[in-house]
C-alpha cells in the first residue's frame, strides 16, 4: 500500500507513493478523499507520483478543490506517461498560487482566457519541467502573472520561442532544451537571466538568437556561448570585430558567463566582440568547451592571436575575479590567461579549475600552468588558485534550484 501523509497545522499534503505496485485507482481514490475532507487552506500540496491519463475526471476536480481550499503552492507531476497530457484549464482558477512548479504536462490552453485578465494574480514562481505548451501560452502566462519574479524552463518539449515584457520578473532560466529566439523585450527589473545547454535545431547549422533589449537591471547574464549563440543588443547583432558602441553595450552586467571553445579564430575573435559588449563586468566565468566534429577545427589557433587583440573594457578596468572551468590544459586556454593577467588592473583572483580524468591528465595541467609564473600581472594584488575536481557528466554541476535563489550574490558560483 501507499502511504499518504497529512499535517493538517502546517496545511500540508503530499502523497508519497512508496510501493511501486499499488495500483493508480488506490492513489487517486485515496488523493481525492483527502483533499475533500481537508478543510484547507493548502500552502503547499505535492502530486507526483499518479499516470493521470484513466482518470481525467478525477484530476479536474482535484484542481477544482485546491483552487477552493486556497493552495498556495503546488507540485504537479504527470510520471512518467503520457508526456503530452493536457492539464485541465481549472488550473487558472487556482488563483491564490504564489509557486507552480508543473512536469511533464501539456499546458493549458489559454486562449479562453478572458482577454486582458490575470490568471495569476499572486504567483510569484513559476517552474516548467518536460512541458509542452505554444508560445503564445508562455508569453500569456508571464504577461497575466503580474507578479511573478522566477520563471524556469527545463526539458522543454518543444523548441522555445520566447517574447517576454514584464515589469515583475527578476530571474529567468532556461535549460537542457531547444530554443530558436529568447528576447527580453521590456523587464526593467530583470536581475539574471540564466541560460544552462540550450542549442538551436540542427546543432549549429542555426544560432539561438538571445536578445537583449530594455533590461536596465540586468546584472547576471550566461551562459552565453559565442559559437552557438547570435547575441543581439537593441537592434544590433553582435558578430567577430563589432565595434563597440553605447547601443551595443549593457553596463548593467557585473557578472557574465561564457562557455567558448578556445581552439577556433572565430570563437576567440566572438569572444572578445562579447565581452566588449559588458564594460562594467566585475566577474568573469568562463568555461572552456571541448571539440567537437561541428567546430571543424583541425587544430588550435595560433596564441598570437591574443598577443595581438586590443584592449577591452571590462578587463582591463573593471574584472576583479575570473572563474576558468574545466581547464584542459590547452596552449589556446593559457593564453587567454595570460592575455587577461597582463591587462588586468584591478584583478583579485583567477580560479582556474580543472576537471580531470586521470592522474596523467592533473599532471599535464600542472606542468602547463607553470609558464603563468613568468607572467608580470598588470595587478599586484592577483592571486592564482589551481584545483581540480571530478569529471562531472554535462550539465551536472548547475542547480536551477540555488541560482534563482536572489540571496546568492552570484548565481554562477556552486
Amino acid at each position: 500500500m501507499g502511504r499518504l501523509a497529512i499535517r493538517p497545522n502546517r496545511s500540508r499534503l503530499t502523497w508519497l507513493r512508496e510501493n511501486k505496485n499499488t495500483h493508480p485507482i488506490s492513489v487517486t481514490n485515496a488523493v481525492s478523499r483527502v483533499l475533500a475532507a481537508h478543510p484547507g487552506p493548502f500552502h503547499r500540496v505535492d502530486l507526483s507520483c499518479s499516470i493521470m491519463e484513466a482518470h481525467l475526471p478525477e484530476l479536474d476536480r482535484w484542481l477544482q478543490l485546491l483552487a477552493a481550499k486556497a493552495v498556495e503552492e503546488l507540485v504537479f507531476v504527470n510520471r512518467p506517461w503520457p508526456i503530452n497530457l493536457r492539464l485541465p484549464a481549472t488550473l487558472f482558477s487556482c488563483t491564490y498560487l504564489r509557486r507552480l512548479y508543473i512536469g511533464v504536462w501539456r499546458f493549458p490552453n489559454t486562449a479562453g482566457l478572458p482577454q486582458g485578465s490575470t490568471a495569476f494574480p499572486h504567483l510569484l514562481e513559476l517552474g516548467l519541467c518536460c512541458v509542452l505548451m505554444e508560445d503564445r501560452d508562455l508569453e500569456s502566462i508571464i504577461s497575466r502573472s503580474p507578479v511573478l519574479e522566477i520563471l524556469t524552463v527545463v526539458l522543454s518539449q518543444n523548441v522555445v520561442r520566447l517574447r517576454f515584457v514584464s515589469h515583475s520578473l527578476r530571474c529567468v532560466q532556461l535549460g537542457f532544451s531547444c530554443v530558436a529566439d529568447l528576447a527580453a523585450v521590456d523587464a526593467p527589473c530583470l536581475d539574471r537571466l540564466l541560460l544552462s545547454d540550450i542549442w538551436a535545431t540542427e546543432g549549429r547549422k542555426f544560432s539561438t538568437r538571445i536578445k537583449i533589449g530594455l533590461a536596465q537591471g540586468l546584472r547576471s547574464l550566461g551562459y552565453l556561448e559565442p559559437g552557438r549563440h547570435l547575441l543581439q543588443i537593441g537592434t544590433t547583432t553582435i558578430k567577430a570585430r563589432t565595434r563597440a558602441t553605447p547601443s551595443t553595450m549593457v553596463p548593467s552586467v557585473r557578472i557574465l558567463a561564457l562557455k567558448v571553445y578556445f581552439g577556433t579564430l572565430n570563437e576567440a575573435q566572438m569572444l572578445c566582440s562579447f565581452l566588449q559588449c559588458f564594460p562594467n563586468v566585475e566577474t568573469l566565468h568562463l568555461k572552456s568547451d571541448k571539440a567537437d566534429e561541428l567546430n571543424n577545427a583541425t587544430g588550435e589557433h595560433k596564441a598570437m592571436f591574443w598577443k595581438g587583440a586590443g584592449e577591452i573594457e571590462c578587463i582591463k578596468s573593471h574584472v576583479k575575479k575570473m572563474v576558468f572551468d574545466e581547464f584542459q590544459g590547452k596552449q589556446s586556454e593559457l593564453a587567454f590567461i595570460k592575455f587577461v593577467m597582463e591587462r588586468a588592473q584591478v584583478l583579485q583572483k583567477i580560479d582556474i579549475i580543472s576537471t580531470y580524468a586521470s592522474c596523467t591528465t592533473l599532471e599535464k595541467n600542472k606542468l602547463v600552468l607553470k609558464a603563468l609564473d613568468s607572467v608580470k600581472p598588470a595587478s599586484k594584488n592577483c592571486q592564482v588558485v589551481y584545483s581540480t575536481h571530478a569529471l562531472l557528466e554535462e550539465g551536472g554541476s548547475w542547480s536551477f534550484q540555488r541560482a534563482s535563489d536572489l540571496s546568492r550574490s552570484d548565481p554562477f558560483e556552486f
